[in-house]
């Protein structure tokens, strides 16, 4: 059950990510996924760093910080992502 709620984490992640950030994305189903779960990932890291007594104290009431920071992390790896597969036009190559 673990892993579907990661599947479908990342796939609400990846969604809204690929929504914020401008222009087209070409990327399926499963790399939206991935993008997801990485960028919560991220967001999560970037979380604790900042306040650490998030991790110590899940609050179903404070869940919307861990949304919030996952998304953002999954804006700050998808711009990673384009950077990486855009060719000198700006175009993506993927």
């Amino acid at each position: 059950m673990s892993l579907l709620s990661w599947i479908v984490t990342g796939l609400v992640v990846g969604l809204i990510a690929r929504a914020l950030v401008p222009g087209r994305q070409s990327m399926g189903l499963i790399l939206t996924v991935a993008l997801g779960v990485i960028g919560a990932a991220v967001g999560g890291l970037i979380s604790t760093a900042f306040w650490p007594t998030w991790a110590n104290d899940p609050n179903v009431d404070r869940m919307w910080p861990g949304w919030l920071m996952s998304v953002i992390g999954g804006v700050i790896v998808l711009w990673g992502y384009i950077a990486l597969t855009a060719d000198r036009s700006g175009r993506t190559t993927v």
